[in-house]
């Protein structure tokens, strides 16, 4: 064991939630947020280091979501350091690259050899799509992600990779053979997916039909909760028995759609601890089916997400008396 090794162990880690013998862990998707570091007094210090932040982030809360993954897939040295940083038992849920979720992609977060490799027509274009690369590089990229997330997982601190696709990202062949596809693409994590296309889940049918999907893949539902413009019904299901996971993106409709505004201004919403009561029976209920329970709340406006996640935890620890 290194002596950062040690230091990590020896970290207080932020409370859990045990219903029986199932451990819920809550927490924010981002602990880097500029609103959150600048603009409120959470952390004990505005000037405090990246490392110190993520330090004390992780003695609040056992769980993070790994946003800035999907702009840009991080170096393999980065990740050993937020391996580092954080206590034995620590989660970090990592968002997939937007490129392999059909997701535009700024050609410059694309790994520098091989946007070297592009076609001048490809490399001048604003977005990249799946499409514009030949079959062998996304191959590479797909490699390369997953050499990206080895250190989390190496340091058992992957809590899971989460695939959200699209509101265009709809219910054809294609696309389900492609979520299909997610346990071969990368074996060794688990693999939850949220989708942003109502018509996976808005009706029965198709609700039923997608769960069943997921299910037989091993896959893990993503259950949200957002704002009634978006159209996505609030289904809570377990699809894997290791893992149930869901996301809180606010209830503001007035700012879902927005693509001008930063992602703190589009989920800028505080939930009321009565929303919250509402919320937690539920889940407290289905958590149970499952080990382990991911809830982050992605309304990471200033203090607005720490704020709710410590919430929603307290609540959730009276459902197993304290625990």
């Amino acid at each position: 064991m290194t002596e950062n090794d040690e230091e990590s162990a020896t970290q207080d880690l932020g409370s859990t939630v045990r219903l029986g013998h199932h451990t819920v862990f809550t927490g924010s998707c981002s602990w880097t947020d500029r609103t959150l570091v600048e603009d409120s007094d959470w952390y004990p210090q505005r000037t405090m280091s990246p490392e110190d932040r993520l330090r004390f982030y992780s003695s609040q809360f056992p769980l993070t979501e790994l946003d800035s993954a999907y702009y840009s897939p991080p170096a393999q040295r980065q990740a050993r350091l937020w391996a580092e940083r954080t206590p034995d038992g620590f989660r970090f849920d990592v968002k997939a690259y937007s490129l392999l979720t059909g997701h535009p992609t700024r050609p410059k977060s694309l790994w520098r050899d091989l946007r070297e490799q592009l076609p001048p027509e490809v490399a001048e274009k604003r977005n990249l799509y799946p499409t514009h690369l030949d079959s062998e590089t996304l191959e590479e990229v797909w490699r390369r992600f997953d050499a990206a997330l080895r250190p989390l997982h190496e340091a058992d601190r992957l809590g899971a990779v989460l695939f959200q696709y699209p509101p265009w990202f709809t219910p054809r062949r294609d696309n389900r053979a492609q979520v299909e596809s997610l346990p071969e693409r990368l074996p060794d994590y688990r693999i939850c997916v949220e989708f942003r296309s109502p018509m996976w889940t808005a009706e029965e049918r198709d609700r039923e039909r997608t769960l069943r999907m997921l299910e037989e893949h091993g896959l893990v539902f993503v259950g949200v909760d957002a704002p009634p413009v978006s159209g996505l019904p609030r289904v809570f299901a377990v699809t894997n028995e290791d893992l149930l996971v869901v996301r809180f993106h606010g209830r503001s409709d007035e700012t879902w759609s927005k693509t001008t505004a930063s992602a703190a201004e589009r989920f800028r919403y505080m939930y009321s601890e009565r929303e919250l009561k509402e919320l937690a029976e539920p889940i407290a209920s289905i958590a149970q089916d499952a080990r382990e329970t991911h809830l982050l709340m992605n309304n990471c406006y200033r203090d607005y997400a720490v704020h709710n996640a410590s919430q929603l935890r307290d609540l959730l620890a009276r459902y197993s008396g304290g625990g």
